[in-house]
């Protein structure tokens, strides 16, 4: 793979993104934000944390409730507390800056390998194995001939895909991630706008469909939905009774369900006979 053709491809086509000229923290913040959702609703969001709590400290003094509501609609409101319970922990053992080594990194709540891995990349320009399914799409096309990657990463896919890294791997890391998000989306790739498409195996052996499949994830109907409703309903109200949670879906015990999930999230509490957010 000619990895300076792609290198130049991303340095002529990268998006202007405000995580990637920002603080270490400002970078962790999107990682965060940006686990299973799009840039477009990151954007917004990110900017108000970003200003609000410009460093791991600044979150650390403010109340978990605080992080939870601010979150709004990304989903997945637990990416708000582990992010809030890592504050705490950089700010008080890291003086106030987000660690450089990803040993270091992994002691923080709500960081894996991956995220790890793209801390240490952006923030500090580190040469990490990064494999995000962006990444992992575009070269299960490029290199294996394969529509779509494994739902994790095997050893043997690690191994090849690191001794493809580059001199500049923080680079090579946001060029592939970049390509793999603008190019070679999930359904509708640009082929013909791709700087590698001469070399693509997956091009080369007429674009075959992939054994694996990959179900979409439904949201109407389900503990994830019924649980935002709570949530968003208690972000919206600095309090509300079991009686009036109950109210907001239609299915009584998938709501007690929700709210007993919730509370062991630690993202509501109870207080009395009313619940709110977790402080």
């Amino acid at each position: 793979m000619k990895q300076q053709v792609i290198l130049d491809w991303f340095e002529q086509n990268k998006r202007d993104l405000p995580w990637r000229k920002t603080s270490p923290w400002g970078v962790m913040i999107s990682e965060f934000m940006l686990q299973q959702t799009p840039v477009k609703r990151v954007l917004p969001v990110w900017l108000e944390w970003i200003d609000r709590w410009p460093t791991p400290a600044d979150l650390a003094a403010s109340k978990k409730s605080d992080a939870i509501s601010a979150w709004g609609r990304l989903g997945y409101p637990r990416r708000a507390v582990r992010l809030h319970e890592s504050a705490g922990v950089i700010a008080r053992d890291f003086n106030n800056q987000v660690p450089r080594a990803i040993d270091d990194l992994r002691t923080l709540p709500g960081v894996g390998e991956y995220t790890a891995a793209a801390i240490a990349s952006f923030a500090y320009q580190e040469s990490a194995l990064v494999m995000d399914i962006n990444i992992r799409r575009f070269f299960a096309r490029a290199i294996d001939g394969i529509e779509t990657p494994t739902s994790a990463p095997s050893q043997i896919e690690r191994r090849l895909r690191a001794e493809l890294i580059p001199s500049d791997g923080a680079l090579w890391a946001a060029a592939t991630m970049e390509l793999g998000a603008l190019i070679c989306t999930a359904r509708t790739p640009l082929c013909d706008q791709c700087p590698v498409k001469k070399s693509c195996a997956w091009r080369a052996a007429g674009y075959p469909k992939s054994e694996i499949v990959k179900k979409s994830q439904a949201w109407a109907g389900t503990d994830r939905q019924c649980r935002g409703l709570i949530v968003q309903h208690l972000r919206e109200n600095p309090s509300a009774t079991k009686s009036a949670l109950l109210k907001l879906w239609d299915d009584t015990d998938q709501s007690e369900k929700a709210i007993k999930s919730l509370i062991a999230d630690h993202l509501i509490e109870a207080t009395g006979n009313r619940f709110k957010l977790a402080d």
